[in-house]
């Protein structure tokens, strides 16, 4: 409007006269209310126009390989808000009745020219950024929040202000914030013009590429369970192992990163960022998680593969936390369902390699009794293999929750009685383990025909089965009651040991050592105690205790209830038979060298010969036996 006009408008208006209409002065100002709004959506859309033209793709050849967010960003944003500002007009003369046709066909030919100008931008950036944009990177920030209080929103920010803010981050976490950055911007004008569709297009193809190039990286390859039970155990472990040491990468970085993206991108709405990564991983996700469900159908699944089990449903128990919050939305339900389903049929297969293990120790069939009286290969493998099943307690705690042990026969209180079957299920199974276990060796024991070294048998067995209690987690679910009822059952199966197998020697001696005997009764008991001793020794030097603690306390024990008893008869009858020396001697150990005898015992390599050929003379006790150092 002209100066003149203005100053006209403003001044102080005449008074009415009579001869003026109501009517017409009361419509007199709606009029330029009106062209003044026309007006100014008329140079919105000029101010659109020269933009959105320069920009056009097929105007120029520059602007067809040139990209506007990265050659100039303040013109960048200066574009965005003339599409912003076009949108407004484009309502405008939508609403206006008054509006010309035309004007409306050419803000829309704009627009479609600008949303095909920024759907190449979006897709520039998300090409370029791949490397930048990369799971890691964006999962590394705690918060959607703490990811964009660094960079503002790209319309309201100054070029001072993104570089000062950008100053403080990384090379790589400045590049891809401001990618981020650009990609929202231009996802939050396209759905805002009504052009989201293309913007979720261009976004799902990049963005699916990526997150099934990153778990093909991780070495996770989608399998179908006719190739897993094809496999060779070795193949399937090395597989199981791979997975293993992907899956924590794939749900914490790459999974995370996507679902945070996808947000991040499409904060303008929910419903289009939940679609995006839906499809965007739903697909790798699937894949990731049957694996494991795969792996619990396998058929003859052996008890020693079971920790292999065991771990893959630790993993995905351990990260199920995460898991849940990452695909919480309903359309990602089939990978919470497929999570699961795995965790169940890994747990049908470890319940079912526990049962096999149990029956494969009541099955134990070897008629061959253990030389020397040691440890039994069997006991070494259960409870190497039930140490194991300690580290994983928790994990079997869940497995076993819902699934009691039932057994035919009662159980025996001392074993079962300090246990709640509801707050420990493990400690129960590893208890009745360990009984079926002892009972199988009870039965080897009648193996022996000599009843001293079956009851040694026993007594190394179950001091193997007590350290590997003491020495490893299954202390603390079997407990320190169990663990001190069975070092008293090794005690007493050492005292049985003692008894049978050297009783002859002690009742070779008279009862009451300091009695009166005749010489002959004397040489009677001398010769009956060598003949005692010698027997015991023979047959002991090739028997073994390989716990250096029970074979040292079954020595002292002996030692102690032998040496005093054979020192009194030793010195009150040895007078006159002092020179009476040699292999033919009567009196063939000094009572201070009975102790080097016995420790040449339990260690299982037997002389071959007679203890006599290192028998000492009663007249030269320095002849100590060889082993007497120990």
């Amino acid at each position: 409007m002209p100066r003149k006009g203005m100053r006209t408008l403003f001044s102080k208006s005449p008074s009415p006269s009579p001869s003026n209409s109501p009517s017409r002065s009361a419509t007199q100002p709606s009029s330029p209310r009106r062209s003044f709004s026309d007006s100014l959506m008329e140079e919105n859309i000029e101010i659109a126009q020269t933009l959105i033209t320069q920009w056009d793709s097929d105007s120029s050849s520059y602007t067809n390989i040139s990209s506007l967010f990265r050659d100039d960003r303040q013109e960048a944003r200066l574009y965005l808000k003339s599409v912003k500002d076009l949108q407004s007009a484009m309502q405008h003369f939508l609403s206006s009745q008054d509006s010309s046709a035309e004007k409306l066909i050419i803000a829309q030919n704009l627009m479609q020219s600008a949303m095909k100008r920024l759907e190449k931008e979006f897709y520039q950036i998300l090409s370029a950024s791949r490397e930048y944009l990369d799971a890691e990177t964006v999962s590394s920030r705690s918060s959607r929040a703490s990811a964009w209080s660094s960079v503002s929103d790209l319309e309201s920010e100054s070029e001072d202000e993104s570089r000062a803010t950008t100053e403080s981050v990384s090379a790589v976490d400045q590049i891809s914030t401001v990618a981020m950055s650009d990609l929202k911007s231009i996802a939050d004008c396209m759905i805002s013009s009504g052009y989201g569709k293309e913007c979720v297009r261009i976004y799902k193809i990049i963005r699916k590429s990526i997150v099934d190039e990153g778990l093909y990286l991780l070495g996770v390859e989608k399998l179908s369970l006719s190739q897993v039970q094809k496999m060779d155990w070795q193949v399937l472990e090395t597989k199981i192992k791979n997975w293993l040491s992907a899956v924590k990468i794939a749900v914490k970085t790459l999974f995370y990163g996507e679902r945070l993206l996808c947000e991040q991108v499409f904060a303008a709405s929910s419903s289009i960022a939940e679609s995006c990564f839906n499809e965007i991983s739903k697909e790798a996700a699937m894949t990731l998680f049957g694996f494991p469900e795969l792996v619990g159908k396998c058929k003859k699944l052996s008890p020693e593969k079971m920790f292999r089990i065991l771990d893959l449903y630790q993993a995905v128990s351990d990260l199920w936390p995460e898991i849940e919050s990452i695909f919480s939305f309903e359309s990602t339900s089939a990978v919470l369902s497929q999570a699961v389903n795995s965790l169940i049929k890994l747990g049908e297969a470890v319940r079912t390699m526990l049962t096999d293990f149990e029956s494969a120790i009541q099955k134990d069939s070897s008629k061959t009794p253990v030389p020397a009286g040691g440890v039994h290969p069997l006991t070494r493998y259960v409870m190497n293999y039930i140490s194991f099943l300690a580290d994983y307690s928790e994990i079997l705690g869940d497995i076993f929750v819902d699934w009691p042990l039932t057994i035919s026969t009662p159980l025996p209180e001392a074993y079962f009685g300090c246990y709640d079957a509801e707050e420990s299920p493990i400690s129960i199974r590893l208890a009745w383990l360990v009984l079926v276990l002892l009972c199988k060796l009870d039965g080897k024991a009648k193996l022996y025909k000599d009843v001293a070294l079956s009851y040694l048998f026993l007594a190394n067995n179950l001091q193997y089965v007590v350290g590997k209690v003491r020495g490893s987690n299954v202390k603390y679910l079997l407990g320190e009651y169990w663990v001190e009822k069975h070092e008293s059952k090794v005690k007493q199966y050492a005292s049985n040991y003692e008894r049978m197998g050297w009783s002859k020697v002690f009742a070779s001696l008279p009862e009451d050592t300091t009695a009166q005997i005749s010489s002959d009764q004397a040489k009677s008991y001398f010769k009956r105690f060598n003949a005692a001793f010698e027997e015991a020794y023979k047959k002991q030097t090739s028997w073994v205790v390989p716990d250096s603690k029970l074979r040292d306390e079954l020595k002292v024990s002996v030692a102690k209830k032998l040496v005093p008893v054979y020192r009194e008869f030793y010195e009150k009858h040895r007078v006159g038979m002092r020179r009476d020396c040699g292999e033919d001697s009567l009196v063939r150990y000094a009572p201070e060298n009975l102790d080097n005898y016995l420790s040449d015992l339990l260690y299982g390599a037997a002389s071959g010969g007679s203890v006599s050929s290192f028998s000492s003379c009663s007249s030269s006790p320095s002849h100590s036996h060889g082993r007497q150092s120990r």
